[in-house]
C-alpha cells in the first residue's frame, strides 16, 4: 500500500535554534531516536526504529516517551478560575485541587482551537496541558480586555510519558507504594532524589500509565535516564506516542482529525460542552445554534480493505460515493492486533451510517472501505482505567 515513510528523508531533519529542544532531548538521542518532527515549536522524538515494535512494547510492557511538547499554559490569580471557565465549555465549579479533565477550547464561531487535558494545580492556579496549537495567544488575547486579575504565562513544565502495562510496576520501584492508588485523571506532587515533579494518571495512548511533569528543565537528562535505568528491569523501551494505539482507541490528534473549522458536535464530543449549565464560555451562543441547527459532517471509523499500510497517511485521502467526494480520510494505520487498516475520517452525515461502503483514493489507488464503530478497540478505556 501506498505512504510509506522515508527514513532518509527523517534522518535529515535540520536543527535549528528557532526551533527549542526539550529537556530530555540528549538522552533520547543516547536511547536511540532517529527522526523528529516538530508541534507547539519544540522538537519531539518520532522514531526509535519500528513503528509496530514501538507499539507492542507498549501494549506489552512499557515506554518511555519526550512529551515536553505537550507546553502548559498556566492561569493563575485571583480571578483564575472564573477566567478558565471563561475558555472552557465543560462545567469545572465541582473541579478539585489535584484532579484533571479533558477539555475542549473553542473560538466565537464554535470552533475547536485545542483539547488540552487541564489540571487544578491550586484554588488560584490551572495549567492548560496542550494539543498542538498557540494557546497561550489566545488566553493572554482574552485577558487583555476581560477585566479578570489573572496572570497567563507557560511555566517550566515538561512531561514524559510512561505508558504500558508495566508502568504501574515502574512507578512503585520509583516513588514507592503510594504511588499505587493515584487515581485515574489525578495528579500528586512527588520529590525524586530532589528532582521536583507532578505526576498524573493521564496519557495519550490509551493504555494504563502516567505523565511526569518535570518542574525544572536543568533536570530533564537526568529524570530520563533515572526512569530507563529502573525500567529496564520491567521491559521498558524508549518510545515515542504510538499512532497505531491512538488510532485503535480513537484519541483525536490535532491538525489532523480537527482543526479551528471543526466543532465538537461534528465529533461526538458532546458530552464535553454543557451548553444548558449556567456559566458562559467563548463560543457558547455559535455552539447552540449549531446544536440547533444539527451538523452537516460527521467523524467516522473506517476499515480499509487492502494491503497492510507502511506507516500512517500523509495526507488527507479522497471518500467517495457513487464517484462523488464525500468526505476525507483524517488519520489511518495498519493495525497488527486487529490486521486491519483502519481509519478516522469526516463525512458528510448523509453517508455516515455504520456499515455502509465508501471508496477510498489515495492517489491513483481506489481502495475499498467500510463505515465501522469507533474506537477500534477497548471502547470503554479499561487499560487506561485499570
Amino acid at each position: 500500500m501506498t505512504e510509506k515513510f522515508s527514513k532518509d528523508c527523517l534522518n535529515d531533519f535540520g536543527f535549528g535554534t528557532q526551533i527549542r529542544k526539550s529537556p530530555f532531548f540528549d538522552s533520547t538521542v543516547r536511547w536511540g531516536a532517529k527522526g523528529f518532527s516538530t508541534y507547539n515549536h519544540m522538537y519531539i522524538p518520532r522514531d526509535f526504529g519500528d513503528p509496530e515494535e514501538n507499539f507492542w512494547n507498549l501494549i506489552n510492557d512499557a515506554i518511555l516517551c519526550d512529551v515536553a511538547v505537550e507546553r502548559q499554559v498556566q492561569i493563575k490569580g485571583p480571578d483564575a478560575g472564573k477566567f478558565v471557565q471563561l475558555m472552557v465549555p465543560r462545567d469545572l465549579s465541582e473541579m478539585s485541587v489535584g484532579q484533571c479533565k479533558y477539555v475542549i477550547l473553542t473560538n466565537q464561531h464554535g470552533g475547536i482551537l485545542n483539547d488540552p487535558v487541564l489540571l487544578k494545580i491550586d484554588e488560584d492556579c490551572f495549567w492548560f496541558s496542550l494539543a498542538d496549537s498557540d494557546v497561550l495567544f489566545w488566553a493572554q488575547g482574552l485577558a487583555v480586555n476581560s477585566n479578570l486579575d489573572v496572570d497567563i504565562s507557560e511555566p517550566d513544565v515538561s512531561p514524559l510519558q510512561l505508558q504500558g502495562p508495566k508502568s504501574r510496576e515502574i512507578m512503585i520501584e520509583l516513588f514507592g507504594d503510594d504511588i499505587s492508588d493515584l487515581k485515574y485523571y489525578w495528579f500528586r506532587s512527588f520529590d525524586l532524589d530532589g528532582i521536583k515533579l507532578i505526576v498524573s494518571r493521564t496519557g495519550w495512548s490509551s493504555e494504563l500509565g502516567y505523565e511526569i511533569f518535570l518542574l525544572n528543565s536543568k533536570d530533564g537528562n537526568r529524570l530520563y535516564e533515572k526512569i530507563m535505568k529502573i525500567g529496564l528491569n520491567f521491559g521498558l523501551k524508549p518510545g515515542h506516542t504510538s499512532t497505531i494505539r491512538r488510532i485503535e482507541g480513537a484519541m483525536l490528534s490535532y491538525h489532523a482529525d480537527m482543526d479551528i473549522n471543526t466543532n465538537p458536535y461534528e465529533l461526538g464530543l458532546d458530552k464535553f460542552i454543557e451548553i444548558n449549565k449556567d456559566f458562559d464560555f467563548v463560543g457558547k451562543n455559535a455552539l447552540k445554534e449549531i446544536r440547533k441547527n444539527g451538523v452537516h459532517r460527521k467523524q467516522i471509523g473506517l476499515e480499509i480493505k487492502a494491503e497492510p499500510m507502511v506507516g500512517p497517511n500523509t495526507r488527507f485521502w479522497d471518500i467517495k460515493v457513487d464517484n462523488q467526494i464525500v468526505g476525507h480520510v483524517t488519520s489511518a494505520v495498519y493495525s497488527p492486533r486487529l490486521k486491519k487498516n483502519i481509519a478516522l475520517a469526516m463525512i458528510l452525515k448523509e453517508h455516515s451510517i455504520n456499515g455502509n461502503d465508501v471508496e477510498v483514493t489515495s492517489g491513483d489507488e481506489i481502495m475499498s472501505a467500510k463505515i465501522v464503530e469507533k474506537p477500534f478497540f477497548d471502547p470503554r478505556k479499561t487499560a487506561a482505567k485499570s
